[in-house]
């Protein structure tokens, strides 16, 4: 991959259509397109999670950036599945570690009585960020995959396992930043 990316502009795409990696050329609005760009979006999300950790005071931020980092590495193989049709790179150990990591950090939190707000702390509003972000991501690969039947299982159960591991992520994130849970008031307007 050396030379690969020399060359950041190619003209090639100044028609509305853009080349997928197997040498197809589809629609820049194209559902593949749209998903990609999504994922993208997602994993560019993640990245300013990571950032944040970094920064922040929030304890076990080497277990943090390791999650975060594998995260986004299967998000960028996941881009690769997408835009190559019928290409198989995320493997069901991605899914296996989202749901061992989610019981673990699931341990340390309260029953949830009432829905929250996404809300709170820096590090707890860019996990819900992210985890909105995933949740349309998966939306477009499903329909992706309605489409063209060429989505792998372990595809849509990344973004699925993902979206729950986001939303376990900001809870736990949310107190080791100092803060609590911003709770849904169901009759707010009586508060008026």
């Amino acid at each position: 991959m050396g030379h690969r990316l020399s060359k950041i502009y190619t003209r090639t795409g100044d028609s509305g259509t853009t080349g997928l990696g197997d040498g197809s050329r589809v629609a820049k609005d194209d559902l593949r397109i749209e998903a990609l760009g999504d994922v993208d979006e997602l994993n560019s999300s993640i990245g300013i999670l990571r950032s944040h950790i970094a920064l922040s005071s929030i304890e076990d931020k080497a277990v943090w950036d390791k999650s975060l980092s594998l995260i986004q590495h299967w998000l960028f193989d996941l881009g690769g599945e997408v835009c190559i049709p019928n290409f198989n790179l995320v493997q069901p150990v991605s899914i296996e570690f989202l749901e061992n990591d989610i019981d673990r950090m699931n341990e340390a939190l309260p029953m949830l009585k009432d829905f929250i707000l996404p809300s709170g702390t820096l590090a707890c509003s860019f996990t819900h960020q992210a985890r909105a972000v995933c949740r349309r991501a998966e939306r477009r690969l499903m329909a992706v995959h309605n489409r063209d039947q060429n989505i792998q299982a372990p595809s849509l159960q990344l973004l699925n396992r993902l979206s729950d591991w986001l939303f376990v992520a900001s809870r736990t994130l949310q107190r080791a930043e100092g803060g609590s849970e911003v709770l849904w008031q169901k009759n707010i307007n009586e508060t008026i």
